[in-house]
């Protein structure tokens, strides 16, 4: 709780003091971000792994402090106007620690904010794509799963809002449903090879793996 104050504290510090373009401070925003991120995923804020009775005195007694400092975050992120593009794709990672946390609130909360790096990039790069946007989350996606993160449920929310948005907008609809789709046929994929790993059979670890390939 205490770590949480001090962390409200840089937030308002950096949003009155080093977010406008003359004293805008690029390494404390990360540091800020990373610091966040770490704070958020802490082992001991997990409380999915707590027995029930442990679960329900935390929270009455604080609260899911994860969801507050989560939503800091995305407030965050969408503060930093213009200053969005030196952060792709650099924090396409911690972000993607954070939504994969299994809280369904944070999740819907913070997932959007993948779409708004697509559509950042997209505006900013020159290229017309979202290509970086697009390799780091692939490449970081399977790192996660493959250390025991993402669900189901994590895959079916992320379709969904990932669409939801890109079919909304003007130039993103194609290239951005595209996109939605092979994230989570690769998620899809990735859980099942994860699943199957202590199989016995070994066609259905090849079959996995052929699909994740």
């Amino acid at each position: 709780r205490v770590f949480l104050r001090a962390v409200n504290q840089f937030t308002s510090v950096l949003n009155r003091f080093f977010l406008d373009q003359a004293n805008f401070e690029l390494q404390l925003w990360n540091n800020y971000f990373h610091l966040a991120v770490a704070f958020l995923t802490h082992e001991s804020l997990q409380l999915e792994t707590f027995s029930q009775a442990k679960r329900n005195k935390i929270i009455k007694k604080y609260g899911d402090m994860r969801k507050e400092i989560g939503f800091k975050i995305r407030d965050m992120w969408y503060n930093l106007g213009p200053h969005k593009i030196k952060f792709i794709p650099a924090m396409v990672g911690p972000i993607l620690e954070v939504t994969l946390v299994p809280e369904p609130e944070l999740r819907k909360a913070t997932i959007p904010i993948f779409f708004d790096m697509m559509q950042c990039e997209f505006n900013f790069s020159g290229n017309g794509n979202f290509h970086m946007f697009e390799n780091e989350l692939i490449s970081k996606l399977d790192q996660e799963v493959e250390g025991g993160r993402g669900d189901e449920q994590y895959k079916i929310l992320l379709e969904k809002l990932l669409l939801e948005h890109c079919r909304k907008h003007k130039y993103l609809s194609g290239s951005g449903e595209v996109f939605a789709l092979l994230v989570s046929s690769l998620l899809e994929h990735l859980l099942d090879y994860r699943t199957i790993m202590h199989d016995e059979s070994k066609e259905n670890r090849m079959s996995c793996t052929v699909n994740v390939l």
